[in-house]
């Protein structure tokens, strides 16, 4: 084999000028600007006026929303510079020009229901930024800063961002893929969901399958919390319950036809255990899936946006909330397929199927006995 044969491991990078990467940072933090005010119009309700009342001055929006005008005005005008609200007659005196919010934008913004809703990652990033500090310090420290640290702004945006999938898509296109589990739930099947959170994931697969039972477990009380009160207002109360536990700790559980794990295995300090939980919660005859971030199948850099939207997740939340606990595999949130099937293989699973449902940020795996 000649030298030019040879392969290499080393990243083929394609070199930019130093004025292309400045400019590139520069749009970067004009991005993370606009996420900021994203955050503060999410926050105060102020593009849910705009959707719901029309065309507003900086007066009427801070009337109707009980916030100061002049902080309205500023925030207004940014949003028109940045092409987020159109304005009738830009050169009328400040306090005289109405805003519109368009629908492409009221939809991303304010549409609880659409799948292009995306105002809720945006009050993650932004929220989770109020304690870079505290990241910092796990960093230099080896230490961690954990979901409840986090607080409100990123247990609620993760779980207004998953919402409309888990309640428009789950049942509708993405567990029909797998049709024996498509089955199984139309069956009235008893189901397990292994770090709920919130529980849309639970109330997705009730509303779509009227007969199944599911009890979800989380160990975040405010997320159980929220839970709940999301049962009861969809209506599935009745079949759906919440638990405050540890899904490792169970024993003695009537087996469950299928149990799931939705994005929550690589954030586990302990996944080996609570795989090893999850077969058991399966008896002999139930299934396990597991739904976890669609990765790479390798380290690949640069990388495309799903896996720079990962790597930035695990910056911020998933891996200083995973060291923040000890023992822990501190895995994050690019757990990759190899890594998911070595955690199944030592939780005494024979191996690890990779479903065929198509979907650009989630993967769907079986682990099999």
């Amino acid at each position: 084999m000649t030298t030019t044969d040879t392969p290499t491991s080393e990243t083929p990078t394609t070199e930019v000028t130093t004025e292309d990467f400045a400019a590139r940072l520069f749009s970067a933090v004009l991005g993370a600007q606009e996420v900021q005010a994203v955050y503060i119009g999410d926050r105060l309700g102020w593009y849910r006026a705009l959707a719901e009342g029309g065309p507003m001055t900086s007066t009427e929006l801070a009337e109707r929303t009980a916030t100061s005008e002049r902080y309205a005005r500023e925030w207004l005008e940014h949003q028109a510079v940045c092409g987020y609200l159109s304005v009738d007659r830009p050169d009328a005196a400040p306090t005289e020009r109405r805003f519109r919010l368009p629908a492409a934008q009221a939809e991303v913004l304010t549409d609880r229901d659409s799948l292009a809703f995306l105002a809720p990652v945006a009050r993650f990033v932004a929220g989770v930024g109020t304690h870079l500090p505290a990241v910092v310090d796990a960093y230099r420290t080896g230490g961690g800063v954990t979901w409840e640290e986090l607080g409100a702004d990123a247990r609620e945006g993760q779980a207004d961002a998953n919402r409309p999938l888990f309640l428009y898509q789950l049942g509708q296109e993405l567990l029909p893929a797998v049709p024996d589990v498509h089955s199984r739930l139309h069956a009235g099947a008893r189901v397990a969901d292994v770090g709920c959170g919130a529980g849309w994931s639970s109330i997705g697969i009730a509303l779509s399958y009227p007969d199944v039972s599911v009890d979800g477990f989380d160990l975040d009380e405010p997320s159980i919390e929220m839970a709940r009160r999301h049962a009861v207002e969809a209506g599935v109360s009745d079949r759906v319950r919440f638990h405050v536990t540890d899904a490792a700790s169970l024993t003695g559980v009537e087996p469950y036809d299928l149990v799931f794990a939705f994005e929550c295995v690589h954030d586990l300090a302990d996944p080996v255990g609570v795989l090893s939980a999850m077969r058991r919660l399966a008896g002999d005859r139930g299934s396990v899936i597991v739904v976890d971030e669609r990765t790479e199948d390798r380290f690949v850099a640069p990388g495309g946006d799903v896996e720079r939207l990962l790597y930035g997740y695990s910056l911020m939340c998933c891996l200083p909330d995973a060291m923040a606990q000890d023992p822990t595999a501190a895995t994050g949130t690019v757990m990759r397929p190899e890594t998911l099937r070595d955690y199944a293989r030592r939780a005494g699973f024979a191996d690890v199927e990779t479903l065929t449902v198509d979907h650009e940020i989630f993967r769907f795996y079986r682990l099999e006995r």
